[in-house]
């Protein structure tokens, strides 16, 4: 994690962007591992209880609010505005645009914090209705909610934080700092809960704990570089005005795909039984490549593209996009016929152990197989969107958005009912839906770029895309012709499942590399895209 310091403390660090890919999605790699382990932990310590319902839902209101309101829609408005001050090479603007918006949002989310802890029966009421009728439940989970909420505030300050690390070359340690939320809970599960009564009190206090270190890790980074804020409230100032006009849309963007995700959800919940449980490991995983690589280009490419936006260099911020998508591109199509190949032996590694019944891992390895069909598209949003908000430019891609959430309702019913009357198999139907959504709205996305002219072709593409055919056809071969030669697994134990499933991930991605670099791919030509 140590980020060698610039020749100044404010001068951004150059590296390339397959490098800075490559520190974020490493970082991003050990807190979804972490994640996994975290799952497992709180399964063992707390189960499917009363008091665990109570703590899902004081945990998951806060966190909502952050995906709503810290996660992306700050950034995507905050890095453009950055950029620019940036651009002038006025520090003490640039500093004093810093105090302010983090004066602006740190008050707001404050004042908002403080509601929400006073108010916590009231909002438990709102968000788990189902709760009212059992009252230990109800006051547990109001309880927990006042402990947990200023997670709010300081997760949000944390994402200032991380995008002004992020604006001046810092990727490592905002990309680190969501472990300590895993490390916390694991702490909080195996260590503390004996010292609280009741004891899955010590989780409500072990999120209050994460979101106050995540910060407190940032500041001495910020200090580094000489951009630590010291709050200042200015409402009329004009660079806070700009960032919040460009945060609205986004917001509506963010929620668009929440209430997406939300009528899936309701529309699982009317399906059969076991529904939601396949849909949720399957998506789980499957997030795992979007999660570690997609969400880690993104955040490396949005500050270029913004920097390449106030020198007004159109030409270098094609050049870019376009090698991100290449990027995506070389990422998405292997992952996926890896999940297609080896969902269910993935899954009975990781989840077919007590309740979870070889018929579950059937019915999630179909979902899952329907949601790796869409990961380049879902990654291929990732990465086009931020297109948009380096010209700060964040309607569009809500316009989009909601083209998408529309052409997903539909889809939901085109394939939800028939594959439920004919095969039982509903749930496949949300997963392709929901994949095919995607492909829309990135194909929209990109027409858009290239509309505009912020997204061209550069050349090698024919050559690039010969060559990924044939590795995939290599992987492809290789995985069916061992798969046959392992031992069935789901009769052997876990630690042979883990070892099988480890040879051929090694054996596939082994392939897959020596027939693409005989077909001409290097890494060495893939770290920036030339200038």
């Amino acid at each position: 994690m140590d980020e060698s310091s610039p020749t100044s403390p404010t001068k951004p660090i150059k590296k390339g962007l397959l490098g800075s890919s490559a520190i974020v999605a490493s970082m991003t790699f050990i807190s979804r591992i972490l994640g996994l382990i975290r799952d497992v932990v709180l399964a063992a310590f707390i189960g499917a209880t009363a008091n665990a319902d109570a703590f899902f839902v004081a945990f998951k209101i806060p966190n909502f609010l952050r995906r709503l309101f810290a996660e992306g829609a700050f950034a995507q408005a905050f890095i453009p505005v950055l950029a620019d001050y940036r651009a002038t090479g006025d520090d003490r603007a640039i500093q004093q645009f810093i105090d302010k918006v983090t004066g602006m949002l740190g008050g707001v989310l404050l004042a908002v914090t403080a509601f929400m802890m006073v108010a916590a029966p009231v909002v438990t009421a709102i968000f788990a209705p189902g709760f009212l009728g059992d009252t230990a439940k109800f006051e547990l989970t109001a309880e927990m909610l006042r402990i947990t909420f200023p997670y709010l505030l300081f997760i949000s300050l944390t994402g200032v934080a991380g995008a002004i690390l992020n604006s001046y070359g810092y990727f490592a340690i905002p990309a680190v700092t969501p472990v300590l939320l895993n490390i916390c809970l694991i702490g909080a599960a195996l260590v503390a809960a004996p010292w609280f009564e009741p004891p899955i009190m010590a989780l409500a206090w072990g999120v209050f704990a994460a979101g106050a270190c995540q910060l407190t890790l940032q500041l001495p980074f910020l200090s580094r570089i000489q951009r630590l804020p010291k709050p200042v409230w200015d409402r009329q100032d004009q660079g806070v005005r700009r960032v919040l006009w460009l945060m609205l849309p986004a917001l509506f963007g963010v929620s668009v795909s929440q209430i997406n995700l939300l009528l899936d959800t309701v529309l699982a919940s009317l399906l059969p039984s076991g529904s939601v449980s396949w849909l949720y490991y399957s998506d789980r995983l499957t997030e795992l490549p979007l999660g570690v690589f997609g969400i880690a280009i993104a955040t490396v490419i949005l500050p270029n593209l913004s920097d390449l936006k106030a020198q007004q260099n159109t030409e270098q911020s094609k050049r870019v996009l376009d090698w991100a998508v290449r990027m995506v591109v070389l990422i998405a199509l292997p992952a996926t016929v890896a999940l297609w190949i080896l969902s269910k032996p993935i899954l009975v590694t990781l989840f077919q152990y007590g309740a979870m019944q070889e018929y579950d891992i059937t019915m999630a390895t179909l979902s899952m197989r329907a949601y790796a069909l869409g990961l380049l598209a879902f990654m291929l949003i990732k990465v086009l969107a931020p297109g948009f908000y380096a010209q700060k430019d964040t309607k569009t891609p809500v316009k989009i958005g909601v083209i998408a959430m529309v052409s997903n309702m539909v889809l939901n019913v085109a394939f939800v009912f028939p594959l439920l009357h004919f095969y039982n198999l509903g749930h496949v139907g949300l997963a392709l839906a929901t994949s095919c959504s995607a492909f829309i709205n990135a194909g929209l996305l990109m027409r858009g770029l290239q509309t505009r002219n912020l997204l061209t072709w550069q050349a090698g593409w024919t050559k690039f895309l010969i060559a990924l055919i044939l590795a995939l056809a290599g992987m492809i071969a290789a995985l069916l012709l061992l798969l046959p030669l392992m031992q069935d697994f789901v009769g052997v134990s876990w630690w042979l499942r883990a070892v099988q499933l480890a040879a051929l991930v090694a054996a596939g991605a082994l392939t897959f590399g020596v027939v693409a670099y005989f077909g001409g791919i290097r890494l060495a030509q893939l770290r920036s895209p030339s200038p």
